[in-house]
């Protein structure tokens, strides 16, 4: 049964250069703004299980706060040790200001 997009917040709550993250049908998920793009992964790091939205945001790139390893936000894809499990994605829109994430729809391929 699909719960279809979820409202996370509105989009002026997340500057671009930023992540929050949030609780959402008992997901932990993370969402990042890559220069006015909405982008929403699985919150928690594949290896230390930190919260990345307490990492570093750099252009599509977030660091790791506990571990320093990276992921790619558009892919979810791990791109720097000690992570090498990707990151499960979301599919993201902005309606009337508001940021959605759909829980049942990867994101699409960047």
């Amino acid at each position: 049964m699909s719960a279809g997009p979820v409202s996370v917040c509105a989009a002026a709550d997340i500057p671009p250069g930023s992540a929050k993250s949030f609780e959402l049908n008992d997901e932990h998920v993370a969402v990042y703004n890559v220069d006015g793009e909405f982008y929403a992964t699985a919150a928690l790091c594949t290896h230390g299980f930190a919260d990345l939205a307490d990492g570093v945001l750099e252009g599509e790139i977030v660091e790791c706060p506990l571990h320093f390893g990276a992921f790619d936000v558009r892919t979810g894809k791990a791109m720097q040790a000690p992570c090498f499990v990707d990151l499960k994605t979301y599919r993201t829109e902005v309606k009337d200001g508001q940021i959605f994430v759909d829980l049942d729809t990867p994101a699409a391929s960047a």
